[in-house]
């Protein structure tokens, strides 16, 4: 059995695993099959009525058959007494709709403009075509899912989010306005309590309010950084396109304690687009969630892989 947090997290090459476990399931024999459910006993115990939050990237919901593999995956966690709780993304989704209403989008510092136009996109998308596809695919699994945003029952609330930039010209450092883009503030547990443990799955999209009622888009890793860490959930798995946090050669660091990501962020090793998700990964775990893992989602059955295996999975960030 794995523990909850082990200090010498060696597996072997990522190659060698991708293979094992694409073997053609044919040839799988039925001993094969109850050895496997019989080694994973330990580790459905580890996470016996315990809550998982996993963040579904937009880039990792992929093709229609991969989605339906994941749904599969958040029932079976279901059904072994373990809470899943999903937070998912959608920026390549929405970027296609507003190409196709031909509306500008504009980045800064990692996250879009979103302007009065941009927001309405990014609450359909989000709350309704996205939301609702990933609930069906989970009921069509044989679960129960319940499709929410971070608005319903004043979930999350959150505040105009700002970013400094530093002009490429003039070098001078300058605040930029996102517009209607939010960082959580607070997270009211009352819905999510009437839901979690009720044999019902939430799938959550990345929309806050403000106290005002104003709406804000919310980047999904933060927002299921801030939902983790008011549920002190036991892991929070961040699932994206990259297999998890890599060294200067380009290899996968199993694992990281919060003191070795600060160094790695402060001598270049993480860098771009990861460092907010490491920073995201921190965050949650001050606020008490156990463990972290930054996992590539394309990775068939990539949840199960980090649950339920000796091996896991993607980079573990742990206190």
């Amino acid at each position: 059995m794995r523990p909850a947090l082990q200090s010498d997290r060696t597996r072997p090459d990522i190659r060698i695993r991708e293979t094992r476990f694409m073997t053609d399931a044919s040839s799988i024999t039925p001993l094969d099959q109850a050895r496997i459910l019989s080694e994973a006993l330990p580790h459905m115990q580890e996470y016996d009525d315990e809550t998982i939050v996993i963040k579904y990237g937009g880039h990792a919901m992929g093709a229609e058959d991969v989605a339906k593999a994941f749904a599969r995956d958040i029932v079976l966690l279901e059904q072994t007494a373990i809470n899943p709780v999903v937070v998912h993304g959608g920026g390549p989704q929405i970027a296609t709709m507003l190409k196709r209403l031909g509306i500008q989008s504009e980045f800064a510092a990692g996250l879009r403009i979103t302007d009065a136009a941009t927001i309405e996109i990014v609450e359909m998308v989000l709350a309704g075509s996205i939301n609702k596809q990933l609930v069906g695919y989970i009921n069509e699994a044989g679960g129960k899912a319940v499709g929410l945003c971070g608005k319903d029952g004043n979930m999350v609330t959150a505040s105009k989010a700002t970013r400094t930039m530093v002009d490429p010209d003039s070098h001078i450092e300058k605040v930029v306005d996102l517009g209607f883009v939010g960082e959580p503030e607070k997270v009211d547990l009352t819905l999510l309590n009437q839901i979690i443990g009720y044999e019902l799955i939430p799938v959550l999209a990345p929309l806050a309010t403000s106290k005002t009622g104003q709406t804000f888009n919310v980047n999904a890793d933060t927002f299921a950084g801030a939902v983790a860490g008011a549920l002190k959930a036991k892991r929070l798995l961040l699932l994206t396109d990259v297999p998890g946090v890599l060294d200067k050669s380009k290899k996968l660091i199993p694992e990281l304690s919060v003191t070795d990501a600060r160094k790695l962020i402060a001598d270049g090793t993480i860098s771009g687009g990861m460092i907010p998700k490491v920073e995201t990964c921190i965050y949650a775990l001050e606020q008490g969630v156990q463990g972290v893992v930054i996992i590539d989602g394309k990775q068939p059955h990539a949840v199960l892989l980090e649950l339920f295996t000796n091996q896991g999975t993607g980079t573990l960030i742990h206190k």
